[in-house]
């Protein structure tokens, strides 16, 4: 079954991979991409400043009393939480979110279990837009609070979470729809 084609309401034709699961869409595709790239490129390079101890675009004071409080190490961890969901982004659409690759010891070549990884998209792109809603909500309800972060952080946050977390929702749906279809 290595060059059939099945109909999709989205599209004229799906491609369907060898082992029988369709290729997913170029809208998923996409949307997967700018998951990760919020994930990793939007996120990663200022909560890593951040993490270094270096104070940009914060209260100086307060941020390196938080800092001294451990907020370093939280950053640190964030940053990796970031790359992991960046890498769940692109493996709801990659072959390696169907297969292990050869170079992973002792799991190689072995299937992803399709629902355990849908349901990790979900889960985290769930987390990430209720995160969004709670900041969204908290930054209007303390707009004239001077906290550590710039409120502009915040504004500039926002979007880039609805990015992520929207765009892993996508993947996460194509993903599924794709996995399910070929049961």
């Amino acid at each position: 079954m290595s060059a059939a084609a099945l109909p999709n309401p989205g599209t004229a034709a799906v491609a369907i991979a060898a082992d029988g699961i369709a290729k997913p869409p170029r809208r998923a595709v996409r949307a997967a991409y700018a998951s990760a790239l919020a994930a990793t490129a939007g996120f990663v390079p200022l909560h890593a400043v951040w993490a270094l101890g270096i104070p940009l675009w914060v209260d100086q004071g307060k941020f390196r009393e938080w800092y001294a409080a451990g907020g370093g190490p939280y950053l640190w961890v964030l940053n990796g939480l970031a790359t992991l969901a960046g890498v769940l982004a692109l493996s709801l659409v990659r072959p390696w979110g169907l297969v292990v690759p050869r170079w992973v010891p002792l799991l190689a070549g072995r299937k992803v279990p399709a629902r355990a990884l849908a349901f990790t998209g979900f889960t985290v792109s769930a987390l990430l837009l209720l995160y969004t809603g709670w900041a969204a909500l908290l930054t209007v309800a303390q707009w004239n609070d001077d906290g550590i972060f710039s409120r502009w952080i915040v504004c500039y946050g926002i979007p880039q979470f609805l990015v992520w977390g929207i765009g892993l929702l996508m993947a996460a749906l194509s993903y599924r729809a794709r996995t399910s279809a070929a049961r």
